[in-house]
């Protein structure tokens, strides 16, 4: 093991967990060049150490690994795939804390929301753990005579998984597992600012007896290392987590092979506050909507539409709570981090001068943060215009935009008026209002005064431009998985 900045830490119990290399058939490998590119902690800007930057030839190689791999792993019983998959999940609880601290010097994130991912990305492999032991053949009354028939699900084959920088445990977790669980090798390329996360995953996947090329981690530029992926026939599924721009990339480049597609891509979630809602449930779920992940997450409150008598009440008190929320580094566990880097923090600023530009008032907050040049304090933008950006593109960030609404279809309107559709959060207690909106609102997934509504056991995904498939529950297995129809004649 190489002495990283992010190795020694004193903090870090497990140093083995701490990996600068690729994980490519069962061996822990650099490319031949010796290239490395570095990670570096937002909070500070502190280098964390350099991490393998390998070749197309290299990815090429994963796959063949993975492939060699496939039918000793799909014809594997099972129970006996299950039984790796729940040491995998052990393991991952038994490392949590290091685990944790990993991810908060790489992503920034407080450590706290970082426990809690762990938390979440081992609840996958718990999932699918038992998924895997379910039959998953189907007996169907035969239309013919002298005929029995049966439909089967298969694995598809190696899958490649692209996972990004917001989630880097949960992310690839919630791929790899289902994938593993229905007999799927894979081929996965992390983020370039959190490798060690996904590395130190391989790391366990090791310990666990994830057999070699079943899992392997492939670390460098991104276009260098996917690319080949989407041209390569043998990769037969291909699950991504990012924006929407990229995911119509790889829809393209994916065309010639066919490839199965999971695509969870952008969001523009909506928060709808009627007049009559509980105020105190509506301000506190909308300001975990809002600031979670310091608002780095796909189903961040981007929109929050209030009732216009309900509305200077909740303006009011949503701003209190955003100027009480904490700005601090990771480690010490306050409520918003660092932005991921320095584009993140300028769309911040380029979307609060558009919308004052426009006419929306600063109720707190609007600028970066004294503590370092990647923190942007929690600001809210009130009597935001229809026009303003903010309105119409994904922030990803801590900057809430409010505006009211005076007619139940109006709101709708607004809601449904945007290219993604991943998920949107209503606030009411009318049981007809609840199930009129519930059905006329054009995403993926709805969550009713409350805000979490993510886990293991749900279909996870969206509408629209929001991605194709879902991740997560018996479907998210099902997508690496063929059919295949049996029709036998006993005559």
């Amino acid at each position: 093991m190489y002495e990283t900045a992010l190795s020694v830490r004193k903090d870090i119990t497990d140093k083995t967990l701490v990996r600068c290399f690729s994980y490519i058939g069962g061996k822990w490998c650099g490319a031949a060049s010796g290239e490395t590119f570095g990670v570096h902690d937002p909070a500070t800007g502190a280098p964390l150490g350099d991490v393998a930057s390998l070749t197309a030839e290299d990815s090429t190689a994963a796959v063949d690994a993975a492939q060699a791999a496939f039918a000793g792993w799909s014809h594997l019983l099972p129970q006996d795939r299950s039984a790796i998959l729940r040491r995998w999940f052990d393991l991952m609880l038994a490392h949590k804390e290091d685990l944790a601290r990993i991810m908060v010097l790489e992503q920034g994130k407080p450590i706290s929301e970082a426990r809690g991912e762990i938390d979440y990305a081992a609840a996958f492999v718990e999932f699918y753990a038992e998924e895997a032991k379910r039959p998953n053949i189907e007996s169907v009354t035969s239309h013919l005579p002298d005929a029995e028939v049966e439909v089967w699900l298969e694995p598809v084959g190696v899958a490649a998984l692209i996972t990004p920088w917001n989630f880097p445990c949960a992310m690839l977790t919630r791929k790899a597992a289902a994938a593993m669980a229905a007999g799927c090798t894979i081929v996965a390329h992390p983020s370039g600012e959190t490798p060690f996360s996904a590395l130190a995953l391989a790391e366990l996947a090791e310990r666990a007896g994830v057999p070699a090329g079943v899992f392997n981690v492939v670390t460098g530029d991104a276009a260098t290392i996917v690319e080949p992926w989407t041209r390569d026939a043998r990769v037969r599924a291909l699950s991504f987590t990012g924006s929407t721009e990229i995911g119509r990339l790889l829809y393209r480049q994916s065309a010639d092979t066919i490839k199965r597609l999971v695509l969870e891509l952008g969001g523009h979630a909506p928060v709808i506050v009627f007049a009559g809602a509980d105020m105190d449930t509506a301000v506190a779920e909308a300001i975990k909507a809002k600031f979670a992940t310091s608002g780095q997450d796909c189903l961040g409150a981007n929109r929050i539409f209030v009732e216009r008598p309900a509305y200077a009440e909740f303006c009011d008190r949503f701003t209190q709570a955003a100027s009480a929320l904490s700005i601090g580094m990771g480690m010490d566990d306050p409520d918003i981090g660092p932005l991921m880097n320095e584009n993140a923090v300028r769309k911040q600023e380029e979307h609060v001068a558009d919308a004052l530009a426009k006419g929306a008032k600063v109720a707190c907050g609007g600028k970066r943060h004294a503590l370092g040049s990647l923190f942007y304090e929690p600001t809210v933008l009130v009597d935001v215009p229809e026009d303003a950006l903010i309105l119409r593109e994904e922030t990803f960030g801590p900057v809430a935009a409010i505006a009211p609404f005076d007619t139940e279809e109006e709101v709708v309107r607004r809601a449904n008026d945007t290219e993604y559709g991943l998920v949107a959060y209503l606030h009411t207690h009318d049981p007809r209002r609840i199930y009129r909106l519930s059905r006329a609102l054009q995403f993926g997934m709805v969550a009713v005064n409350r805000t979490k509504v993510t886990g293991a056991p749900i279909p996870f995904g969206g509408t629209k431009q929001s991605g194709l498939g879902r991740e997560g529950a018996r479907r998210g297995m099902e997508e690496f998985m063929e059919i295949k129809y049996v029709c036998r004649d006993w005559a």
